[in-house]
């Protein structure tokens, strides 16, 4: 019974040798296939907007994604987030400048009514 088994793994390990190899039948090597490339890059001509950011999809590589590719658009998102920082937090203080100057205008009464001066 254990000579059976040896002999049954041995030839399922040859049968999936010859399955990946291919059997000596083939045309010549494999050959050189274009690499997977980002599929909906971020548009160049307009802010990021949440859909876009929802719509990257990453080709898949041997051993994850395409580092190369996941760090430019790490970058990209990142440039943008910090160029609307930078704005909402000038605006911010213009709104806080606008607001400190409205209290602090003079409050003028009014003279009406048969009031003289």
């Amino acid at each position: 019974m254990f000579l059976f088994l040896v002999i049954a793994l041995a030839v399922v390990v040859a049968a999936v040798t010859l399955a990946v190899v291919g059997g000596g039948e083939s045309d010549g090597p494999l050959p050189d296939v274009a690499p997977e490339r980002l599929q909906d890059p971020l548009p160049l001509d307009r802010p990021v907007d949440r859909e876009d950011v929802e719509s990257v999809r990453f080709p898949l590589t041997a051993r994850g994604y395409h580092m190369g590719e996941v760090d430019d658009v790490l970058s990209r998102l990142g440039a943008e987030l910090a160029e609307r920082d930078a704005r909402i937090a000038d605006l911010e203080s213009a709104l806080a400048g606008a607001q400190a100057a409205t209290h602090a205008a003079p409050q003028h009464p009014d003279h009406g009514h048969g009031e003289q001066r």
